[in-house]
């Protein structure tokens, strides 16, 4: 036998998408993943509301009740150590790692495993609570990928791994449903994180779709109910802007190219300390969260601005830093973002949330303070900066394009070429710099 006689089996042809929207099967998945859609929903957003009230408690009432008119300059200290403490003993001690590290990137991995929730919730109560500059979203993706996989198993514990998976995306979908503004902005973050693509495209993510579509449903109505609000962000009573012109272009590419450089300085310096800290966990992450304290501290101390502007993700603080963008001195801005930037690449390292806000506020401040130099209308800046720097962080482009859209979605239409080609070139920049992530974190990236 020559080598020429050697056959091998053809490979299977791939599934038909017509067929599989067709099936029996599959219409139940379908409303299963509909169905799982309402318990996900309202679980986010009690997780979302009982964070805010940590974070009200711990900042506001405690120290009234302890005796002060209001939180001490170093308050930040005792919280954001405990928060340390707290993170890294749920890594070290309960199921699971707690959630992805957020240093290396926006991931979205396989199906949660629900004994691993515990954890999950800990410490990102822990990171969001306590003043940690990380946002919530990873922490509600695992929620509810974790609740989905839960519900498939109590129903039928033998389910195909497969359809496991469909659920707990659909999960996912349902938890992030109203934070980005519109179940659009949810849709493409996680769609784009898996890389979901192909022939089998709809397939996938329309269970994911109607979940998400019944979650923001379900935000909608326990807001009417409960008077919480629907925790998404959104930027109201933004001013005008017509039509774009060649300076603001040649300002689209200048943001783009400071954004790829910041975000990759703090994803480098993210990574690097993540490396040290991991070994010894337990002593150096509270020490890191005293470090997020001394950044929060400065900038209340040089500035005279809230200390709330660089605690926590930026989710509640984008809008007011916009809407007051007539306060903001350019040299408070640029000291907002240092401060604010320094904060997050410490939390990246070692805390457990998302990367998605602070990634948002970090782009709009840094707009609004080259809207102090000529040519640049400062709802441009702030719509390009968040752009530009959401995917120097992400490495995501659609979503990047996306969230600055919806969120100023009164001047979207104008605002969208300089948006695009903000995001493009910081993407192309941040990719040609990715070596530099690389060698930072050699044994994780």
């Amino acid at each position: 036998m020559t080598g020429t006689d050697v056959h091998t089996a053809p490979e299977p042809a791939p599934p038909d998408p017509a067929a599989l929207l067709a099936s029996p099967k599959y219409l139940v998945l379908l409303v299963f993943g509909a169905l799982i859609g309402v318990p996900v929903a309202a679980a986010s957003y009690f997780f979302q509301k009982g964070v805010t009230e940590v974070q009200q408690y711990t900042f506001t009432t405690l120290p009234k009740d302890l005796g002060f008119a209001s939180a001490p300059v170093w308050w930040p200290v005792l919280p954001l150590t405990v928060s340390g403490l707290l993170v890294a003993a749920s890594i070290r001690y309960l199921p699971g790692s707690s959630g992805h590290r957020p240093a290396e990137g926006f991931k979205q991995g396989g199906p949660v495993r629900p004994v691993d929730l515990f954890g999950i919730v800990l410490a990102a109560f822990a990171t969001l609570g306590l003043g940690a500059v990380l946002g919530p979203e990873a922490p509600l993706i695992a929620l509810g990928s974790g609740l989905g996989v839960l519900a498939v198993r109590l129903v039928r514990r033998d389910t195909p791994a497969q359809a496991v998976a469909v659920v707990a995306a659909a999960g996912s979908f349902a938890a992030v449903a109203a934070l980005l503004g519109s179940p659009l902005s949810g849709a493409f973050l996680l769609m784009e994180t898996a890389g979901i693509g192909g022939a089998l495209l709809g397939v996938i993510l329309v269970p994911g779709l109607l979940a998400a579509g019944i979650g923001s449903l379900i935000f909608v109505g326990l807001d009417a109910w409960t008077g919480y609000g629907t925790f998404s962000l959104t930027i109201g009573h933004i001013p005008a802007f017509t039509t774009p012109d060649g300076t603001q272009f040649l300002w689209a590419v200048a943001i783009g190219v400071c954004a790829a450089l910041l975000g990759t300085a703090i994803r480098c310096a993210a990574l690097l300390l993540q490396g040290l800290v991991e070994p010894r966990r337990l002593w150096a992450t509270p020490l890191v969260g005293l470090a997020v304290a001394g950044c929060v501290i400065a900038f209340g101390e040089a500035t005279g601005h809230g200390q709330d502007q660089v605690l926590f993700s930026g989710q509640a603080a984008l809008p007011r830093l916009v809407g007051d963008a007539g306060s903001w001195t350019a040299g408070a801005l640029v000291l907002l973002l240092l401060f604010k930037g320094l904060a997050y690449g410490l939390s990246l390292s070692c805390f457990r949330g998302g990367p998605v806000f602070p990634s948002l506020f970090l782009g709009a401040a840094g707009g609004m303070a080259l809207s102090h130099l000529p040519g640049l209308p400062m709802i441009a800046g702030v719509g390009m900066g968040i752009g530009a720097m959401c995917v120097a962080m992400l490495d995501l482009p659609l979503t990047s394009v996306l969230i600055p859209s919806i969120l100023l979605a009164s001047d979207a239409l104008a605002l969208m070429p300089l948006v695009i080609v903000a995001v493009v070139v910081s993407y192309v920049l941040t990719a040609r710099l990715a070596p530099l992530r690389r060698k930072a974190a050699p044994a994780t990236e």
